[in-house]
Order: C-alpha cells, then structure tokens, then sequence
C-alpha cells in the first residue's frame, strides 16, 4: 500500500522531479519511463510516440459507439544544455541541463489535467495527453509525432498547448487570435571570392566588401512582421589580406507562410545581384525550421471566456518573434497555444536561474481541464 501511495504523486511532486532530472532533446528515456509509471498508478492508457515521447489516451464513459471526436492536450518535456544556478531542494542533478523553459511546469499542468479526467470520466469523445519530446531542436517532436498519424480516424477538435511566461502574473493567462508566433528558419551564406594582399584591389575579387554589402541589404528586410539578423560571421583574414571565402549564420523570423517563402526568393535574389557586382559566388543555403503559430480564432474566443468565468486575470498579446514546433500542429488541426503567467521573480526564460513559480500550476491545470471539457462537450 506504501508504494502504491507513492505511485500517486502530486503535480508539483511529478514537476519537481522532472526538473530533478532533467533530459535534453531526443533524450528524455528516463522522463518517459517516469511519465509512463505515474500514468500507470492513475490506470490511464499509453504508448511511446516519437521514440521519446508518450501519448496518453482516456475515452469518455459517456461516448457512444461511433464518436470520435477527441481533443489533444500537448506539453513538450526536454531541457535545455544549462547549468543551473539555482539553490532550490529540487535543482537538476544532471550537470550541464536544466529545465531552463518551463517545459517540467508544462508537463506538470498536463499531468494534473489528466488525473482529473481519469477520476472522473464522464465526459464524451477522447481525451489525449500528449507528452512531446524535442521542442528545442530541429526536426522538432511535433513534426515526428504528426509523422506517425496518431490521431488518424480521429475528429481532432483541438490541439492545445501552453508555455509559461515570467512578464505576466502568476496565474494569469495570455491569448492572441489568428497569428501569433514566428516561423524560424536558419541562414547560412558562403560568399567565394579571389582573395590576396589587401594593398592589390585590382587584383580581388573582394568577399569580405560582398558579404559587408550582402548583411547591409537582409538587414534592410526587417520590419515589423520579418526578422532578419546575422549573428555569426567567419573572415578568415588579417590586416593586409583579404581572405578567398566569407562564411556568415542568421535566422530568418515571419509570422506568413506565404511571406516566408517571398522573403527565401528575395534572400537569393540579393546574393545574385551582389556577386554580379563584386564577381564573387555565394552559396545561400535556408533550413527550413518552425512554421507559425496560428491560433484558430474560435477556440481563444472560447478560451478568454473560460478563464474570465474561473475569475481569471486574462491579457490579450502582441506577435512574438520567437518560434515552437507547435506550429506543425496549427497547420493540421484548429489549435490553440497560450502563455501561463509565472511571475516576474521567475527571471529569464534559457538563463541558468529561471525558477517558475509553482503557484501557477493549479489554476493553470483547472483552467486547461475545463476549456478540454467544454470543447469536448460542444
């Protein structure tokens, strides 16, 4: 009996080990063998996704035969390669990682969410609780776990997610309708030239003035729906010589499909104009990362509803340039990504002393179980 009450833990237990034993990206064995045994001691069904991940599956007892519309509740469970600063009882054993992002907060959420519908099922349609290895590293958990077509034969009403956010209050919850979050896509740009005395222009084919001009010209694409830095640039010359080749890094953020793959044209386009001028070859190359975050209008019309009648402080918020592999669920089903405040004391999300207030995670699970319920009753 002991240890059946173990089994049986808390939500600010289960996210304090997380955070305990934190794992990075594709390798969250550990993280999945601990979610699979809470999972087990609440009697709610499971398999492995995404070879690190874990998908979750209770069906209502008031479903009748036939129904199959089913709503997804996701929280992504990899950590971040940082050494925590923290002095907490439950800081990370594992040197060199830390849940640095809030994703054992996230989890934590989902699993109380969870052990509230297994305890009481009598809702109808299907429940998943999808624990989703891989958000901060390309390819991005998403893009696998939609590769292997779990929900097929399922009428997905929803896919909905969170993340905490230390600049609202704790508790507190934050949605924006229709687009949201930036697409994420790396640069990297080799500029091949004819390098040689810096004194002896005549004789260059100068790649350091190319790739000067080619920074000058992206940069110019900023504006308030594109972001375009360079943050990593490779000349290797001196003082009196030009080097053969530039090499140069960025990410590319839009919040528009469509304007993405504009702005990819117009990225190449430039290059070409630049070495016709300076005689020089650039090699342009753009992975594709993150598409946008698109929120379904109709679901944060329903959401600020929610949190408004559980006497919730609710925020409308602005387009935020940072990317989430959520947006390949957004691309699929109607979806909803919103922020869950944890505080400013929380300090900087990705720094080695982030510390999420825990306060926030029982209204941030009563809050994602009844929108789960309404959009199942609906």
């Amino acid at each position: 009996m002991e240890s059946e009450r173990e089994e049986k833990v808390s939500p600010v237990e289960f996210r304090r080990h997380l955070h305990t034993h934190p794992e990075l990206s594709f390798q969250e064995h550990e993280t999945a063998r601990y979610i699979e045994k809470r999972l087990d001691a609440l009697g709610i069904a499971h398999r492995r996704i995404a070879r690190t991940g874990v998908l979750a599956t209770i069906r209502g007892s008031k479903t009748p035969e036939g129904d199959w519309h089913a709503v997804v509740l996701r929280a992504d469970i990899d950590a971040l390669p940082i050494d925590e600063r923290n002095d907490c009882p439950w800081h990370s054993q594992q040197k060199g990682v830390m849940h640095a992002c809030g994703h054992d907060m996230h989890a934590a959420v989902l699993y109380g969410v969870l052990q509230r519908f297994a305890a009481k099922p009598d809702f109808h349609g299907t429940l998943f609780g999808l624990f989703q290895p891989g958000e901060e590293c390309n390819p991005g958990g998403a893009s696998l776990v939609l590769a292997e077509k779990p929900f097929e034969g399922y009428d997905v009403c929803a896919v909905v997610g969170e993340h905490v956010d230390a600049q609202l209050e704790v508790g507190s919850l934050g949605f924006r309708a229709g687009k949201y979050m930036a697409s994420s896509d790396e640069l990297r740009l080799r500029i091949h030239g004819t390098g040689g005395h810096g004194a002896m222009r005549q004789l260059l084919k100068d790649p350091v003035a190319a790739g000067a001009e080619l920074i000058s010209r992206l940069v110019a694409l900023n504006d308030e729906e594109c972001v375009l830095s360079i943050g990593r640039v490779e000349a290797p010359g001196a003082t009196n010589i030009v080097p053969d080749e530039v090499y140069m890094e960025g990410t590319l953020r839009t919040f528009d499909e469509r304007e993405r793959e504009i702005l990819h044209r117009r990225i190449g386009n430039i290059a070409a104009e630049i070495d016709s001028r300076y005689g020089v070859k650039s090699d342009v190359e753009i992975s594709h990362g993150y598409p946008c975050v698109v929120n379904d209008e109709i679901l944060v019309k329903l959401a600020v509803a929610i949190a408004r009648q559980e006497g919730l402080h609710v925020e409308m918020l602005p387009l935020r340039t940072t990317a989430e592999d959520f947006g390949f669920y957004c691309r699929v089903y109607p979806s909803l990504f919103y922020r869950l405040g944890v505080g400013a004391r929380a300090g900087r999300s990705h720094t080695a002393t982030f510390l999420p207030d825990e306060r926030a995670i029982d209204p941030g699970i009563g809050f994602m179980h009844e929108l789960a319920l309404r959009i199942l009753e609906k």
